[in-house]
């Protein structure tokens, strides 16, 4: 099973289309991990299954989420209101609280995965505001027997192979 995860688009659509439409063959599901900034029917949102960030405001986005992939569940948030910004404490209590595996969010823009005492932890970065890098980054997360593939991919440049990650659980 693939999953991609996206974040912090800021009002980009063209952008989350051209994603979709790159991996819609390849890809089970499509995540955004919140600040898309758009209304929840919008066009470009229609392949993913979207949270509020803390810049998105319509009351039909849920902040928390949790999403079965395959025979793995996924904590989804934007991670605003587990201080992502300070450290990770927080938001790992709570995927263990709500029996996740896996823990997607965003909000910081910063690129980054690790597992924390058997919780894959993932923040894709941002499409349109990354911090850290230069790339607009998203993550395409390949759920194996007993391991996971992890791939970073720039939108406009494709894979960065050399940022790819195999973690084991």
């Amino acid at each position: 099973m693939k999953v991609l995860f996206v974040s912090d688009s800021h009002g980009l659509t063209s952008e989350l289309e051209k994603i979709v439409e790159k991996h819609q063959n390849d890809v089970d599901l499509f995540i955004h991990c919140g600040d898309s900034e758009l209304p929840p029917d919008h066009p470009a949102l229609k392949k993913y299954v979207v949270v509020a960030g803390n810049c998105d405001f319509d009351e039909r986005y849920t902040e928390d989420l949790v999403k079965k992939a395959g025979d793995k569940m996924i904590f989804i948030t934007h991670g605003h209101k587990y201080s992502v910004k300070s450290n990770l404490m927080k938001i790992s209590y709570k995927a263990r609280e709500v029996g996740a595996d896996i823990v997607c969010f965003g909000h910081s823009h910063y690129l980054g995965a690790e597992m924390d005492r058997g919780i894959l932890l993932i923040n894709p970065g941002s499409i349109r505001l990354p911090r850290g890098r230069m790339e607009r980054t998203y993550v395409i997360l390949e759920i194996m027997e007993k391991s996971y593939d992890l791939h970073v991919y720039d939108v406009d440049k494709g894979e960065l192979k050399e940022l790819a990650q195999t973690f084991l659980y």
